[in-house]
C-alpha cells in the first residue's frame, strides 16, 4: 500500500542543505577545465610555428606570382605590387588568367578552396568533426596566391586563416583527440596564421572567440593564445613577416567628446555600408548561381571585371597593404578616396561573389579606411587619419560581427592607444545597425545556405547554473517493495493522486530507504509477461538504479540521463545513497528551461517589496 510521504521520505529540509553543503569539488568548480589543456597548449605551441612558417610561404608565393605576372621577373621582391605596373588594357587578360587556374584547382582539386576560408573552416567545425583534408592544406594557400598575385583584391589573411587551421587540424588528426580538442587546435592555427600575417596576437585570439570557437572556456582559450604567442615570438624571424606594428602611425592627442560623438556617427554610417556590402556580395553570388555555366568558370567571368577595375583605377588590385598605410597616415581624402571605396567595394564582390579564392580583412580596412577618409570632410574635428582608423573598425566590426576584434585589430596595427575609445564607439555602433538590419553576418550567410546554423551569441546554459535542489520534486511517489504489480497498476489506472503525475515512482523497502524505480513502461512490459500476477513492483522495476545528488549540477545530471538512457532519477544524500531526498524527470527539467524562457521575455513593472 502507499506510504505517507512526509512521513516516508527521509529528507526533509535539513538533509537536503547538509547533502548540498557536502564539499563535491567537481560540481562546485567554476570551470571545466582539467589537465588535458596543458597538452592542448603544447601541442598549439608547435602549430604557432607552423603556421608562422606556412605565412611566411604564402607571403613569398604571392610575391613570387605578383612578380612573374605584372613585371616578367622570377623574384620574390614584395615591394612590387600591381599598381606599379603599366599594362594599359592587357591588366584585364592577368587576373583572367589566374581565375582560370583556380576554376580548374577548385573543381578538380578541392572545392573548399572557393571562398575566403573563414566559413570553409567553421563548415569543418560544425560538420566535419574539425577534420580537413591534406589537399585542401597544399590547394588553400596555392590558390590564394595566385589569385592575389594575379591582382586579385584580397588580402593575405583569409587564405592563412584557412591553411593554418587546415594545419592546425591536421596536425590534431595524429593522435587521440576528441572532436572538441581537435577544433581547439584548428582554431589555433588559424589564429597563429592570422597573428603571423598582420603581428595582432590579441586581436587573432578575439576573431577565434568571436567567431570560430562557439564557447569561451579555458579549454579552448589557452592553447590558441599559445598559439598565437609563438606565430608572434617567431614573426620577425621570418622573412617577408615585417616587424609589427605594421601600420605605424604618429600618436594622435587625447580625444575629446565631440569627436567621441563624431565616431558614433561615423560608426552608424559604417554599419549601413557593411550592411550593403554583404548584401552586394551574396546577391552577386545568387547571380553567379543563375548562370547557365559550370561553376568552375565564374572567377573567370568575375576577373573580367576585377581586370576592367584595375585598368580604371589600378588602386583596386592586390591587397593594398600601402593604400591602407596611407588613410592611417591621413594622405588620402576627398574624390580620390571616394574612387577608391566605389571600386575596392565593387571589384572584390564580383571577385567574391563569383567564388575565387581571396580573403576578407584587407578587403574591409580598405573600404572602411576610405568611408571614413570620405566622411572626414564633413565632420569638422579630428584628422582623416583619426576617421580612416574609426571607419576601418567599424567596417570590420559590423561586417563580421567582431567588434572586439575589430577595436583591437587596428589598435595593434597602429599603436595609437589613445584612438582606442574611438575605434570601440565605431565599432559597437557598426555592430548594432547590422545585427538589426541583417539576420546574418558576411561570414555566417555562407554556412546558413548550406543549411546550417549558427548562434554567435555566447551565453551560460541555464543546465549549467542550476542545481538538482533547485528544480527536482521533494516529495515524490513512493512505494513499497512488496506491493503487488497488478495492484499498483490498478493504481494508476484509476489516476491516484501520489502517482498518475510522475512517469517513474521510487521503491523502498520496510524502512524507507531506496530499493529500486519503476517506470509506467516497465509496467507495461510486466504485464505482458506470464508471471506479472506474481510479481511486486521491485521485480518488475530496476533494482540499483542511477542516482543524482542535490548538490550536483543539473547539467550533469542530464548526463546521467543520457550516458544511461532513462527519463528520471532519484535524488539522494551524498553519505548515504540509499536516502531519498528528491526526485527528477524530463518535466522538472522542462520547468527549468521554461523558467529562463520567461525570465528573458516576460516583462513587468514594480519595485522589490512595495504593495
Amino acid at each position: 500500500m502507499m506510504m505517507n510521504t512526509s512521513r516516508t521520505i527521509a529528507g526533509d529540509k535539513k538533509r537536503v542543505a547538509a547533502a548540498s553543503n557536502h564539499n563535491n569539488h567537481d560540481s562546485l568548480a567554476d570551470f571545466t577545465t582539467d589537465f588535458r589543456v596543458l597538452l592542448l597548449s603544447g601541442m598549439a605551441l608547435v602549430i604557432g610555428a607552423i603556421s608562422a612558417l606556412v605565412a611566411s610561404a604564402l607571403l613569398w608565393l604571392i610575391a613570387l606570382i605578383t612578380n612573374i605576372s605584372f613585371f616578367h621577373t622570377w623574384s620574390a621582391n614584395a615591394q612590387l605590387t600591381p599598381q606599379d605596373a603599366h599594362f594599359g588594357p592587357w591588366v584585364i587578360v592577368v587576373p583572367v588568367v589566374g581565375a582560370l587556374i583556380i576554376g580548374l584547382m577548385a573543381r578538380y582539386g578541392s572545392e573548399k578552396i572557393r571562398g575566403h576560408g573563414i566559413p570553409e573552416a567553421l563548415e569543418a567545425i560544425l560538420i566535419g568533426q574539425s577534420r580537413m583534408q591534406p589537399k585542401v592544406a597544399i590547394l588553400k594557400p596555392v590558390s590564394s596566391a595566385i589569385s592575389i598575385g594575379t591582382g586579385g583584391p584580397f588580402g593575405a589573411e583569409g587564405p592563412i586563416i584557412m591553411t593554418g587551421g587546415a594545419f592546425g587540424s591536421l596536425f590534431a588528426q595524429l593522435f587521440h583527440l576528441s572532436s572538441a580538442e581537435r577544433k581547439t587546435l584548428l582554431v589555433a592555427g588559424a589564429a597563429a596564421g592570422m597573428t603571423a600575417i598582420f603581428g595582432t596576437p590579441v586581436a587573432a585570439v578575439l576573431l577565434a572567440v568571436e567567431v570560430m570557437l562557439f564557447e569561451w572556456k579555458p579549454r579552448s582559450f589557452i592553447p590558441v593564445a599559445a598559439a598565437a604567442a609563438m606565430a608572434w615570438a617567431l614573426r620577425d624571424r621570418m622573412p617577408l613577416l615585417t616587424p609589427a606594428p605594421i601600420f605605424p602611425i604618429p600618436a594622435h592627442a587625447a580625444l575629446s567628446g565631440w569627436e567621441l560623438a563624431m565616431a558614433l556617427a561615423v560608426g552608424l554610417t559604417a554599419g549601413l555600408a557593411s550592411s550593403v556590402l554583404t548584401n552586394l556580395v551574396y546577391a552577386l553570388e545568387d547571380a553567379f548561381a543563375r548562370l547557365p555555366i559550370h561553376w568552375m568558370w565564374w572567377p573567370a567571368i568575375g576577373a573580367v571585371f576585377v581586370g576592367i577595375g584595375g585598368y580604371l583605377d589600378p588602386r583596386v588590385l592586390g591587397v593594398g597593404y600601402g593604400l591602407i598605410h596611407s588613410m592611417l597616415l591621413g594622405k588620402m581624402i576627398g574624390v580620390a578616396v571616394l574612387g577608391l571605396l566605389i571600386g575596392k567595394a565593387l571589384v572584390w564582390s564580383v571577385a567574391l561573389g563569383s567564388g575565387t579564392s581571396g580573403g576578407v580583412l584587407a578587403p574591409l580596412l580598405i573600404v572602411g579606411g576610405a568611408l571614413g577618409a570620405f566622411l572626414s570632410k564633413w565632420i569638422g574635428v579630428g584628422d582623416p587619419s583619426l576617421w580612416a582608423m574609426v571607419g576601418m573598425a567599424a567596417i570590420m566590426g559590423g561586417t563580421m560581427r567582431a567588434p572586439l576584434t575589430g577595436m583591437v585589430f587596428l589598435l595593434e596595427l597602429t599603436h595609437d592607444l589613445n584612438t582606442l575609445p574611438a575605434v570601440m564607439i565605431g565599432s559597437v555602433a557598426a555592430l548594432g545597425v547590422t545585427v538589426l538590419i541583417l539576420r546574418r553576418s558576411i561570414l555566417t550567410e555562407k554556412i546558413a545556405r548550406r543549411g546550417l546554423h549558427i548562434s554567435c551569441e555566447y551565453s551560460v546554459d541555464v543546465f549549467n547554473l542550476l542545481r538538482v535542489s533547485e528544480v527536482m520534486d521533494k516529495n515524490p511517489p513512493i512505494i513499497q517493495e512488496n506491493l503487488p504489480l497488478t495492484q499498483f497498476s490498478e493504481l494508476i489506472a484509476k489516476g491516484h493522486p501520489g502517482l498518475a503525475r510522475r512517469q517513474g515512482t521510487l521503491i523502498v523497502d520496510n524502512q524507507g530507504l531506496l530499493a529500486g524505480i519503476i517506470t509506467r513502461g516497465d509496467v507495461v512490459r510486466a504485464l505482458q509477461g506470464k508471471r506479472a500476477s506474481e510479481m511486486t513492483v521491485l521485480q518488475a522495476g530496476t533494482q540499483n538504479p542511477t542516482v543524482t545528488y542535490s548538490d550536483e549540477l543539473l547539467c550533469d545530471a542530464i548526463t546521467k540521463m543520457l550516458n544511461h538512457d532513462v527519463g528520471r532519477l532519484p535524488v539522494v544524500e551524498r553519505s548515504n545513497p540509499k536516502v531519498i531526498v528528491g526526485y527528477l524527470g524530463r518535466a522538472n527539467i522542462m520547468a527549468a528551461r521554461v523558467k529562463h524562457i520567461q525570465e528573458e521575455s516576460v516583462r513587468a513593472r514594480g519595485l522589490v517589496g512595495a504593495d
